[in-house]
């Protein structure tokens, strides 16, 4: 899929290394779109990439002593969901992330790719602009910062040059006059991205609208605001009649489209709706604890970036599977899931889709639960892998993979070592599971073959064994 592949150790020499491959180098962090758009042909001459993901210190987000909050390059969908300062200052921005893709998904996507991707539909995007977000974009030519609002000129299309990253994404911190909330419709609770979405900020005063901000993701071939909504709810208590009206402004500004997962009519009417709901749950005080202060992340001890254990030569991929040390020398042009089962000749971990929906491909890098199939394989240079032949010591069973035989959620048997893998890893988040965080702990896993009652039955049951094992 590549030529060349750098495993940068600073901004500098990722920016350094971008300018020197111009308009055929890209960066990958997250890679949960570049990846499936090199595999497909969708990016046409790229031969070289630069990996920032080991740069530490890239995956902050903090409030500086001027009252602006900070995202770095490495920030994840589930560093977002995790973060108080998020869910404190930016409750919307938090629910975006946290209806993002699946774990695995979130673990390994960044914001700013979400942002740089440019989709209309991608579900940062309209907290942020509704946050009055900028962005930092630095080359070897020197910073600049651009306002999210003037960052898109077209559907998938920014401003960035060829030869700048994305350093910074900051806002001014919101008082606690504000509240925001997102909302979006998708075809299915998890791994879906939005039919239409909506974010709505708004400071109250004596509980009068003070200033609204509303703004629409797959609306328009950008991220739109309803400036006539906005301007009319300035002043204004939110009751019945006004909260309708408003909704029905919000919609009128739509400019939407037909295509496979929606009508234009839907997405007309459904804007309204979703609005309608975000001001209700504005005025109704918004219940924050609908996202768990600790929700499900299976991160692990991966929630931090670790720098390789060496520098990368571009000749070896020196790492750690299951806990054997390996050198492969060949394989760098593909992905983790390949270098595992092909090079590394552990077949435990399947290839379902290879596009990140299915699951079956889920291993731990360096602690967090990934889908492999989206990671490139010099990744692996300097970090530690799990694959479900590791997951516990030679001739001893995991208490989920004791259960899933126990319970028969094994069919086929294809899903099941992503299954496991991601029900192992819940296990070391929670002890005692709900079924609700077993549910989301598992919603990037996909079984053609079972109801998923035996499997959330085998992962309960699994969980009471783990208990009983540590008392």
């Amino acid at each position: 899929m590549w030529q060349k592949y750098i495993l940068a150790e600073s901004i500098e020499q990722a920016v350094e290394a971008l300018a020197e491959a111009g308009e055929s180098g890209r960066i990958i962090a997250g890679g949960t779109d570049l990846i499936l758009e090199l595999e497909r042909g969708v990016r046409k001459g790229i031969s070289v990439i630069i990996d920032i993901t080991k740069i530490p210190g890239l995956d902050e987000i903090y409030e500086d002593d001027e009252g602006i909050v900070h995202l770095g390059p490495l920030v994840t969908h589930n560093h977002v969901v995790a973060s108080p300062l998020i869910r404190e200052k930016a409750f919307a921005l938090l629910q975006a992330c946290w209806e993002v893709g699946s774990p695995q998904i979130r673990n390994r996507g960044t914001v700013a790719g979400n942002l740089i991707t440019a989709s209309p539909a991608n579900d940062a995007i309209s907290p942020l602009m509704a946050l009055d977000a900028k962005v930092t974009l630095e080359s070897n030519r020197g910073k600049r910062i651009i306002p999210l609002a003037d960052f898109y000129t077209g559907v998938r299309k920014t401003v960035m040059e060829a030869d700048e990253i994305l350093t910074d994404i900051f806002f001014d911190a919101p008082g606690e006059e504000h509240q925001s909330y997102f909302i979006k419709t998708a075809l299915r609770k998890a791994q879906a991205i939005s039919v239409i979405n909506i974010s709505v900020l708004l400071k109250m005063n004596d509980g009068k609208v003070e200033d609204a901000v509303v703004t629409m993701g797959a609306a328009a071939p950008t991220i739109i605001h309803a400036e006539d909504a906005e301007s009319y709810l300035l002043g204004k208590t939110l009751d019945e009649e006004v909260i309708s009206k408003a909704g029905e402004k919000t919609a009128e500004a739509a400019r939407t489209i037909s295509d496979l997962r929606g009508s234009a009519a839907y997405r007309n009417y459904m804007i309204g709706v979703i609005a309608k709901r975000a001001l209700t749950a504005i005025r109704d005080g918004v219940d924050k604890n609908m996202i768990p202060e600790t929700p499900v992340l299976l991160m692990g001890s991966g929630i931090k970036v670790t720098p390789s254990k060496e520098p990368w030569n571009g000749e070896e991929i020196h790492t750690w599977i299951n806990g054997r040390e390996y050198h492969f020398t060949t394989g760098f042009d593909t992905t983790l899931l390949n270098l595992i089962r092909d090079e590394a000749g552990l077949t435990g971990t399947k290839e379902g889709c290879a596009e990140g929906e299915c699951g079956a491909c889920t291993v731990y890098l360096d602690g967090r639960a990934v889908m492999s199939c989206l990671v490139p394989a010099p990744r692996a240079h300097g970090s530690e892998i799990v694959t479900i032949e590791g997951l516990t010591p030679e001739g001893e069973m995991h208490p989920v993979q004791e259960t899933f035989v126990e319970y028969g959620a094994i069919q086929c048997g294809f899903c099941t070592p992503g299954f496991i893998m991601s029900a192992a890893k819940l296990l070391e988040e929670r002890r005692t599971p709900s079924q609700e965080e077993i549910r989301l702990a598992i919603s990037g896993n996909l079984c053609r073959c079972t109801g998923y009652y035996k499997i959330v039955e085998a992962i309960e049951q699994a969980s009471q064994i783990a208990t009983e094992d540590l008392e």
